[in-house]
Order: structure tokens, then C-alpha cells, then sequence
């Protein structure tokens, strides 16, 4: 499977669509699924990364800097550079900007880890990409919307985030990594646990596909006049993260982990914004989903292309 991960993916993500289209009903129930898979998917991948090169990790300042300049400084500066064609609609602008302007803090370190990202180094940002854009999105609607809509960004659905995707199935690996490290028994578990990557993967695909699908019945005109934005976006980010890498300096798995949480939005943890949001509003939740579908599909892509740009074997930054 994971000599074949990449077609895995794909046939998740097609059998979530049609999963969607034939069985819409099953929508809601998958939607309360979405964080125990990815939770589970999350300890797998904490599994894979000892407590001490976490802690290591955390002393990786470079790192660390070039990571809130690609999210809080180079995002913001493409995204504003599209928002002038972006629909007038001021819900879909909104949707657009919740979505776009909020780092990924879940399944960006599983990817990354695909592609010989430093998954540790990511996971040490994880807390402050979390604090930074609950602090700064606010401002940043600001600055796109006005103040009538800079206030819709509650730190409760970002808490819970935190707690059930990070907190929970870190200390979760942590207790299984000490386990494994005195009992046989926890060995097997531990090296068990680490098979289930790409099923995990996959099941997290589908699951947030098929739950999503049938909200786009309604709405297919707003998506389609964004689905060109987050292509765009993606492309645009690729080159925008091996930039800011080089710049800094980086390696060539910290390089990679660059470029994937420059271009992988938090879009589970704003969808709940999006549906809380007033009636007249309500679009916006479905431009939000819509982000999660081009974004999966785009991060299959990521997983080839990106260890093409920042080659192993070829020359890093910091050996020029």
C-alpha cells in the first residue's frame, strides 16, 4: 500500500464522491467522524516522531521563523494580490478568506511526512501557527472585509482543535512510544500502529469527501467561480514556500515541510465558523468544503511534485 499510496488516495477520494452523490443521507453522520479519523490518523504519525527530536525540534528557529513569514506574511500578500477577482459576493469573499488565511495544523504534518517533510519540526509549530492565526485573522478580515465581519472568529472551535487533533493524540504516542521502549508487547503494538498509515490516510480522504459532497448540490455556481482561486493558490504557494525555504536557509526536509504549510489551509477547524455563520451568510461554509476538496486532491500532487523541487540528493540551501 504504501508502494502505491498515491493511486490509494485517489480511489478514496473517488469513492467519497460517489459514496456523497449516492448516499447524500450519510452525510451528517461521516461529518461527526471526520475528527476520529484524523485523530487517529495524527497518532499514527506522532508515533512515527520520538519525544526527543520533537524537543529538538523546538530549538529550530530558522524553522520556526520561516514558517509564520510563508503563513503570515507570503499568504496573506497572494491572497490579497486575488481578492480583487475574486467574486463580488461579500459570503464567498468571506468563506474564501476564513479558509485561506488559517494555517493547517492537522493533516499537513501527515503529508509532509509523505514526502520526506520534517514532520517533527512541523508538529513543534503546531501551538504557534494555532495562537498566531487566532490572533491575526481577526485583523486580517479586517483589512479585506471591514469591522462588521472582523469579528465572527470564536477561539472555541480553534481550542478544540488543538485538544482532540494535537493534544490528545500526542500524549497518546508518547505513552505508546514509552511502552515500546520497555515491553516487547508495546513493540509489536507500536510497530503494528505504523501499518495503518496510508488505510488511516485514506479513510480520513474519504470520510471528509463523502460528508462534504452533498452540501455542493445548491451551491455548484459559487464553487465553480472558486475552484480556480485554490488551484491558483496551490501553484502559486509550491514556488512561494521553496522561496522563503531557500531564504532561510533550510535543509531539505525542513525545506519541504515549508512548502506544505505555506499551501495546506486549516479548513476543518474553520468550517465550524462557516456553519455558524447567519443565514444571509451561509455560502461561505460551502466555499469552505469546497477548499478541503481541491486541497486533498492537491496535496496527492504535492506528495510527487514536491520532493522534485527540493530533490534529496540535489544541493540544499544551506550548502550553496
Amino acid at each position: 500500500m504504501e508502494r502505491h499510496q498515491v493511486a490509494v488516495y485517489l480511489a478514496a477520494l473517488a469513492a467519497g464522491g460517489l459514496l456523497g452523490r449516492v448516499a447524500p443521507g450519510t452525510g451528517p453522520g461521516l461529518e461527526h467522524a471526520i475528527n476520529p479519523v484524523l485523530g487517529a490518523l495524527l497518532y499514527v504519525t506522532f508515533l512515527q516522531v520520538p519525544a526527543v527530536r520533537l524537543v529538538r525540534s523546538l530549538r529550530a528557529g530558522r524553522f520556526l521563523a520561516a514558517t509564520l513569514v510563508v503563513n503570515f506574511a507570503v499568504v496573506p500578500l497572494v491572497v490579497a494580490a486575488m481578492f480583487t477577482f475574486l467574486p463580488a459576493d461579500r459570503a464567498v469573499r468571506l468563506g474564501v478568506l476564513l479558509v485561506l488565511l488559517a494555517p493547517c495544523v492537522d493533516y499537513v504534518i501527515v503529508f509532509s511526512g509523505l514526502a520526506g517533510g520534517s514532520a517533527g519540526q512541523l508538529l513543534a509549530a503546531t501551538p504557534l501557527l494555532l495562537v498566531a492565526q487566532l490572533v491575526l485573522l481577526p485583523g486580517y478580515l479586517f483589512l479585506f472585509l471591514g469591522s462588521d465581519l472582523a469579528d465572527i472568529v470564536e477561539t472555541g472551535p480553534f481550542v478544540e482543535a488543538f485538544v482532540v487533533l494535537i493534544a490528545v493524540p500526542l500524549a497518546l504516542a508518547w505513552l505508546t512510544q514509552a511502552w515500546a521502549a520497555r515491553r516487547p508487547a508495546g513493540r509489536r503494538v507500536a510497530d503494528a500502529a505504523g501499518t495503518t498509515m496510508v488505510p488511516l490516510m485514506a479513510a480520513t480522504l474519504l470520510v471528509v469527501v463523502a460528508s462534504q459532497v452533498p452540501k455542493l448540490d445548491d451551491n455548484l455556481t459559487d464553487v465553480a467561480r472558486v475552484v480556480p482561486f485554490y488551484v491558483l493558490f496551490l501553484v502559486v504557494m509550491a514556488f512561494a514556500g521553496l522561496g522563503v525555504a531557500r531564504l532561510f536557509r533550510l535543509d531539505v526536509p525542513a525545506g519541504r515541510a515549508v512548502v506544505f504549510t505555506g499551501a495546506t489551509r486549516n479548513s476543518l477547524v474553520v468550517l465550524p465558523l462557516a456553519l455558524a455563520l447567519p443565514d444571509p451568510l451561509a455560502v461561505a461554509a460551502v466555499v469552505v468544503v469546497t477548499q478541503t476538496l481541491v486541497e486533498v486532491v492537491g496535496m496527492v500532487v504535492y506528495v510527487r511534485a514536491v520532493p522534485r523541487l527540493l530533490p534529496a540528493g540535489g544541493p540544499t540551501a544551506g550548502r550553496r
